[in-house]
């Protein structure tokens, strides 16, 4: 593949890692208090989950390790919102 495919795919990553911050945002301006929103761990993982692909084509073992422990982070914090839902 040619590299702007794989620019192209950091720089969507990037921004959909950045939405999170911004869905976030917004759902805690209305709430008028702090407020992590279901779809900011979404964002997280296909944010973080391209951002790790991209990573790996540019072979940068700092952004790897850090898009890794990431993607366990949101994926437990999914966990315990869903076992939250379901009254686990």
């Amino acid at each position: 593949m040619n590299l702007n495919f794989w620019l192209i795919l950091g720089f969507l990553a990037q921004i959909v890692f950045f939405l999170r911050f911004f869905v976030q945002w917004l759902a805690s301006e209305r709430a008028k208090k702090s407020i992590i929103p279901i779809s900011f761990w979404f964002l997280s993982l296909a944010g973080g989950g391209g951002l790790l692909i991209y990573s790996i084509y540019i072979k940068d073992p700092v952004f790897i390790l850090g898009q890794s422990m990431g993607l366990l982070i949101y994926s437990r914090n999914l966990y315990f919102v869903y076992k939250e839902k379901k009254g686990i």
